[in-house]
């Protein structure tokens, strides 16, 4: 069994993990305030920020 705490806090390779952390925050901030704050929305707007930021910087890396 894992943690939820530490299924947030995975770093993305290549990105300092509070940079990370913050980014990923910030992104579920806005997810969820652009729903008005409903309730019940938490993990997917966590997972999905984590993807964005995942995926924004795979694309990144392959553009060098």
């Amino acid at each position: 069994m894992t943690d939820s705490n530490s299924q947030q806090n995975t770093p993305i390779e290549g990105i300092d993990p509070d940079n990370n952390v913050k980014m990923v925050t910030e992104r579920t901030y806005f997810k969820a305030e652009k729903r008005g704050f409903a309730a019940g929305y938490e993990m997917e707007d966590w997972l999905e920020a984590e993807l964005e930021v995942s995926n924004q910087c795979h694309n990144r890396s392959q553009q060098v």
